[in-house]
């Protein structure tokens, strides 16, 4: 039963974040396809960005009605909702409308939207409800939301999205001299993109069939013992057991808190019965959350919005294995904290700074796009893609590492780390689209008739 509970809660896992994950992964091929072309990534991250609303409404409703909303229908639903969407995106994702005028992929991004609020919201509901379970099984979900990275990566690898060659082509141009105009020929190398291996169409519905598998993981594991209630029964064997989190009393373990921020207070020592909790102080506690906004800034906001202008310079062939072997990492960090766990708040602070010298570099070859350090060399493309890699293992690492911290202290900790995740990544966004898609900062340029000095 162990191991059944261990695949399920794996499966529950690669739900949270499949959709977008696979958004992302799939961009390469859409920016040749749809009308927002580089500037894709950028809607894409505000758009999810936008889609907070669904976690700050389950945490005011926690705040401000605690008990009234339930995790286990949320969860229902929004999983529904998740599968629906894809489907949709499926049938409609090239579809395109004039807005003010201008071509814009309107099916796509509204239905990015409704996959983003599934997502954004299974922050606040999926580990809250992972608290329910014993505390071995929490490791096992974050590799499941890693793996909700890596299964869209190696589709898209068989996919072979957005992968590009240059051509010579000859074009006949009229030629004025005076008052007289003549035909000649003009040579250019320009990019022609390889078919794939299967169309969106076929991607975004396999990414409807990993939701499903999530929904029918979740409707077991909510029918798993809860922690409480293997507590209960060994205190009690003969009592009531509670089977509802909700209906926990208020100052036993794991209660949700009744006033304030839903983050948890210290309560001392833990009576007999209740689960041991770790103490930790305001500082700590306080440094932890900055990790997780930090972190969830720059890789959910500020570096996905520029993943297009600092690859693409380097060729297609880069921006794709970018895209993909950055996914990848994602679930071997969550691997590595599984076998490797480092729980101290110094070392998570050296590899939150690596991780983000690895996004400066990115975030610089972005700047100077369309002509980066290294441009012209075969080893620009190998240090752009592994520095993307280890960009996102090294955080990601750091944002496991700070929830299996924040695991050990209660159900409200879990609950503020998935706001602190939400609030980081908003204001990365936030601070980011306007550069891209208003100041125009990040510039574009063909790759293969790009040319730089040096």
């Amino acid at each position: 039963m162990a191991l059944l509970t261990h695949l399920l809660a794996c499966v529950f896992g690669t739900g949270s974040w499949v959709a977008i994950n696979g958004l992302w992964v799939e961009v390469p091929l859409l920016v040749t396809a749809l009308p927002e072309q580089w500037d894709l990534p950028s809607y894409i991250t505000i758009i999810i960005q936008t889609a907070n609303v669904g976690p700050l409404f389950v945490t005011l409703m926690y705040r401000f009605r605690p008990g009234l909303l339930k995790e286990v229908p949320v969860i229902y639903v929004i999983v529904s909702t998740g599968i629906l969407s894809c489907v949709l995106l499926a049938f409609l994702w090239s579809h395109t409308s004039p807005v003010g005028g201008v071509p814009h992929s309107t099916a796509f991004l509204v239905l990015t939207f409704f996959l983003s609020l599934v997502d954004c919201t299974s922050s606040v509901t999926f580990l809250p409800f992972m608290m329910q379970l014993q505390p071995r099984y929490l490791t096992t979900f974050f590799i499941g939301e890693g793996l909700s990275g890596l299964i869209p990566a190696v589709i898209a690898l068989g996919q072979g999205s957005g992968i590009s060659k240059c051509v010579n082509v000859t074009r006949v141009v009229n030629i004025t001299f005076g008052n007289e105009t003549t035909e000649g020929s003009v040579s250019q190398m320009e990019t022609r993109y390889l078919p794939a291996n299967f169309p969106p169409f076929l991607f975004f519905l396999l990414t409807a069939a990993m939701m499903v598998a999530c929904l029918v993981a979740f409707f077991f594991l909510s029918r798993q013992p809860k922690v409480w209630e293997l507590s209960q029964q060994q205190l009690f064997p003969s009592s009531i057991i509670l089977s509802s989190f909700d209906q926990l009393p208020e100052d036993g373990a794991g209660s949700r808190d009744r006033g304030g921020c839903p983050c948890p207070k210290d309560t001392g020592q833990p009576e007999k019965g209740q689960l041991e909790k770790v103490s930790f102080s305001a500082a700590k506690l306080a440094f932890i959350y900055f990790l997780i906004a930090w972190t969830s800034s720059l890789t959910n906001g500020v570096l996905p919005s520029v993943q297009s202008y600092s690859c693409l310079p380097y060729g297609n062939t880069a921006y794709h294995l970018s895209a993909t072997l950055s996914s990848m990492a994602n679930p071997i960090a969550c691997i590595v904290a599984m076998l490797l766990p480092g729980r101290s708040l110094a070392l998570l602070g050296v590899l939150a700074a690596a991780g983000t010298a690895f996004g400066a570099y990115n975030m610089a070859m972005a700047a100077m796009s369309p002509c980066p350090l290294l441009q012209p060399s075969p080893w620009g493309d190998a240090v752009i893609v592994l520095s993307w890699v280890l960009f996102t293992g090294t955080l990601s690492y750091v944002k496991v590492m700070a929830g299996v911290i924040l695991r050990s202290r209660s159900h409200g900790a879990l609950l503020c780390y998935g706001a602190m995740e939400q609030l980081g990544s908003l204001l990365g966004a936030l601070l980011m689209f306007p550069l891209v898609n208003v100041y125009g900062f990040f510039q574009s340029a063909d790759y293969c008739s790009l040319r730089c000095p040096g």
